[in-house]
């Protein structure tokens, strides 16, 4: 049964996207706003190929392993509606932490800036993968399935909120009216996948905003006059951006810091679990020093007052 609802899923889903990419690249086209690139499109589709067959690959293993861990569940839940509502409440929260997790610790980041490298927004980049996640995601799971939900349960829940982190890659969606208060919306995600120093970091929500206003991760839009153009991609673009190069840059900028001879263990130790742009030197910036930066700067500028 589980099984089946989960390839209903997948049956459902996937006209809706290919219908919603081909809207998207007509009124783009129409704009005379060039929302598409064939080599991005491409790599976007060959990044969830990775990561699909990885996950299919190690599937029997995670759930193996949640299986074991809900069979010694500590509560049950009868009531079906409540069964669904708490997983999804739930389970949101935790992917909160896994992405906020991905963003602050650079080993992590390692796996997930490959989702951040692209420097467009379409309903595409949606689907340009963290390509290893599937290989630790489950850890994060492990307490759902210690409450009481089944594996394939858990799986399905993930599998339907990530249909609505699709949909929020676009600018052709602008505001949401009352829903920006709860959901994370496209403008909330067009944040998330700015390189701005005041955006990075922020909006880490895959469904529900209210885990990033709870915890002050909750960055909202702002227009041009308020602040600047939103700038997407990395603040240091990928320099090989080929298949090889798209997936391992960020390991290759790992094994060259720690082979470094001028530093200690506990530099070393920085450089894999400290968060990205971590220096032993302060020859790179973090996302929060970018932030303070930028702040200065502001500061500097800022007009006499007049009296």
């Amino acid at each position: 049964m589980e099984n089946l609802r989960e390839q209903i899923l997948i049956l459902i889903s996937t006209p809706i996207y290919i219908i919603i990419i081909g809207l998207e690249i007509l009124l783009s086209n129409y704009r005379r706003k060039k929302a598409y690139t064939w080599k991005d499109t491409l790599s976007n589709l060959y990044l969830m190929l990775l990561n699909s067959a990885i996950d299919l690959l190690f599937r029997g293993i995670y759930l193996l392993i949640l299986e074991l861990c809900y069979r010694h569940h500590w509560i049950s839940i009868t009531n079906v509606f409540s069964y669904w509502f708490v997983l999804l409440l739930a389970e949101d929260f935790l992917y909160y932490w896994l992405h906020r997790w991905d963003h602050e610790i650079r080993f992590f980041w390692a796996v997930h800036v490959t989702h951040h490298s692209s420097e467009h927004m379409n309903f595409s980049v949606g689907f340009r993968s963290s390509v290893f996640q599937p290989l630790y995601r489950f850890v994060y799971f492990i307490p759902l399935a210690l409450l009481g939900f089944k594996p394939l349960d858990i799986v399905f829940m993930y599998s339907a909120t990530q249909i609505w982190g699709i949909f929020v890659h676009t600018e052709l969606i602008r505001k949401m009216g009352w829903l920006e208060y709860i959901l994370v919306t496209p403008s909330h995600h067009r944040v998330h996948h700015a390189s701005n120093p005041r955006y990075l970091d922020k909006n880490m929500g895959m469904f529900l905003i209210i885990w990033d206003q709870l915890f002050g991760t909750f960055q909202p839009e702002l227009t041009p006059e308020e602040y600047q153009p939103t700038r997407y991609g990395l603040t240091k673009p990928v320099e090989n951006d080929g298949p090889a190069g798209i997936v391992f840059h960020e390991w290759q900028a790992i094994g060259k810091d720690l082979s470094r001879k001028d530093i200690g263990l506990r530099e070393k130790w920085q450089y894999l679990f400290g968060p990205p742009g971590w220096s032993h030197d302060g020859s790179r910036q973090t996302s929060e020093q970018m932030r303070e930066a930028e702040s200065v700067e502001s500061l500097d500028f800022a007009p006499d007052p007049q009296f």
